[in-house]
């Protein structure tokens, strides 16, 4: 009987610390020239202020679709995760709610995630999953605000959402640097608002995802 000879695994390199290291360089860059710059500015431009060749970018991002993606994706993952953290840290649902509100203020995330819903494939399975992940947590965090007696109840994401996007732009005519000082007292006067009990009935209805992302 002859021996069957076990089939050789190939072990899939992993990516080099410096590669990993660049690629992060280039995402952060790119996020602050998109924010203020909007996404049509130079990849060269973006290479420059990552410290990097413009190989490197065309290496990591073959196009400039790759990379917004890999932005929007990467912000709405971190403000993500910074609600979860304060979730787990302290089991306060209102305050995990705080947290992400602030935390996507200061991800700029008004900013960016508009250039997705404007020219690129606003349903790329990444995109979507990043989406997903935020509109889950969100969703999650806010009814257990709401079970806890925290957070008025006629409220719903899609409300949140749109209003995390708007008072997180610096007014019409202000650049960003003197808009910033503003952001997060306003957003903290609307997360105050929506504390349990409320105050006064509002006009209509609560806004849901699907009404939200039907817009």
């Amino acid at each position: 009987m002859t021996a069957t000879t076990a089939p050789t695994v190939r072990k899939v390199p992993r990516p080099r610390a410096d590669a990993l290291r660049n690629r992060e360089r280039i995402v952060t860059a790119a996020q602050e020239m998109f924010v203020e710059h909007g996404p049509d500015v130079p990849l060269d431009e973006i290479a420059r202020r990552a410290g990097v060749g413009n190989a490197t970018v065309y290496r990591n991002f073959p196009d400039r679709d790759a990379l917004v993606r890999e932005v929007v994706c990467t912000v709405m993952d971190r403000t993500a995760e910074a609600a979860e953290r304060a979730l787990a840290e302290t089991g306060d649902a209102f305050a995990a709610l705080e947290h992400f509100v602030h935390t996507a203020a200061d991800e700029r995330i008004s900013a960016l995630c508009p250039m997705v819903s404007s020219t690129f494939d606003q349903h790329h399975p990444d995109l979507e999953a990043s989406r997903g992940r935020i509109e889950q947590l969100v969703e999650e965090v806010m009814g257990r605000a709401e079970a806890a007696g925290q957070l008025r109840s006629d409220v719903g994401v899609g409300d949140l959402l749109i209003v995390v996007a708007q008072l997180s732009r610096p007014p019409a005519g202000m650049d960003c640097v003197r808009g910033d000082r503003f952001v997060h007292r306003h957003l903290q006067l609307f997360l105050d608002g929506l504390r349990a009990p409320a105050r006064s009935a509002l006009p209509g209805s609560a806004v849901s995802i699907t009404e939200l992302r039907a817009c």
